[in-house]
């Protein structure tokens, strides 16, 4: 038996255990809504305040109109009841999903919030870095417009999959995006850093990069560190003098690259704050406990 939450309440998944939503949802006819994944251990959220932050500064940007009683706290409550729910008490990702509730075509009735929240376990029990690097190249074939959405996780993510089809297709462990000035801003699935120098460089928020909440975690702590880090624009010139190059997200940590065209790197970097990050990790679930 597996479970989902639905605005407050959790709810037995249909036969497959795949959660069934009226044919009128807005997130199914629009894409009028956008989610967040969280890295779940020990049955906590990790870096829930910053997740919080983004779904609230993304909801703003959306029109979209949240609870009062919505909280951080009532968000961490319900991933807790899920994890539960679902006995994922060790490593899960949890994807939530906000939507407007409303009636109406292209111009909504109304802007209330509809929130779909499901569990999945993951095998890894904490952030681990990859063995052999990553190959990654370009993808061609469409580039991102930055506008004041780009920075949130948007339900619209024609771009991303069609980037996933192609890494697939060319054999690659994940495509790199460009906007129209053919910057780089991150990948499939994953924010984007340079190491050159021992300067961290990564593509800031103005050129179209998702604000990831593990690259807010990675900056944080590289200065913590006492490495210097940069928000700036990343060209292909940038990435073949770089010395390191290596993807971020929330559920896989930091995962480093081996491979861009012709260039090889190396991961010390990555490694050094891999290991950092899993050392804050761990202190979070101590002080929830």
């Amino acid at each position: 038996m597996a479970y989902w939450h639905y605005n407050g309440r959790l709810v037995e998944t249909v036969a497959g255990g795949v959660p069934a939503i009226p044919a009128t949802h807005r997130g199914f006819l629009y894409a009028d809504g956008l989610f967040e994944t969280i890295r779940c251990l020990d049955g906590q959220a990790l870096h829930l305040h910053l997740h919080y932050q983004r779904l609230t500064l993304g909801l703003k940007a959306y029109k979209i109109e949240m609870p009062e009683a919505w909280t951080e706290s009532k968000i961490h409550e319900d991933i807790k009841a899920l994890l539960r729910a679902n006995q994922l008490l060790d490593g899960a990702r949890v994807r939530l999903t906000a939507t407007r509730r409303s009636p109406g075509y292209y111009t909504p009735a109304e802007n209330g919030l509809d929130v779909v929240m499901e569990a999945r376990p993951l095998v890894r029990r904490l952030f681990k870095l990859n063995e052999a690097g990553l190959n990654v190249d370009v993808f061609p074939h469409m580039n991102l417009t930055p506008d004041k959405l780009s920075g949130f996780k948007n339900l619209a993510s024609t771009l991303f999959v069609q980037s996933g089809l192609y890494a697939k297709a060319q054999g690659l462990d994940e495509a790199l995006i460009q906007n129209d000035n053919l910057h780089f801003i991150e990948s499939t699935s994953s924010n984007i850093f340079l190491v050159a120098g021992g300067v961290l460089y990564t593509p800031g928020l103005d050129t179209g990069a998702t604000a990831g909440v593990m690259r807010t975690v990675v900056i944080n702590t590289a200065i913590e560190l006492g490495l210097r880090v940069y928000e700036c624009r990343i060209s292909n010139q940038n990435m073949m003098a770089a010395d390191e190059v290596f993807l971020t997200n929330a559920i896989t940590g930091i995962r480093w690259v081996v491979g861009y065209r012709s260039k090889r790197y190396y991961n010390t970097t990555a490694t050094r704050l891999l290991e950092h990050v899993s050392a804050g990790a761990e202190a979070q679930l101590l002080a929830k406990t």
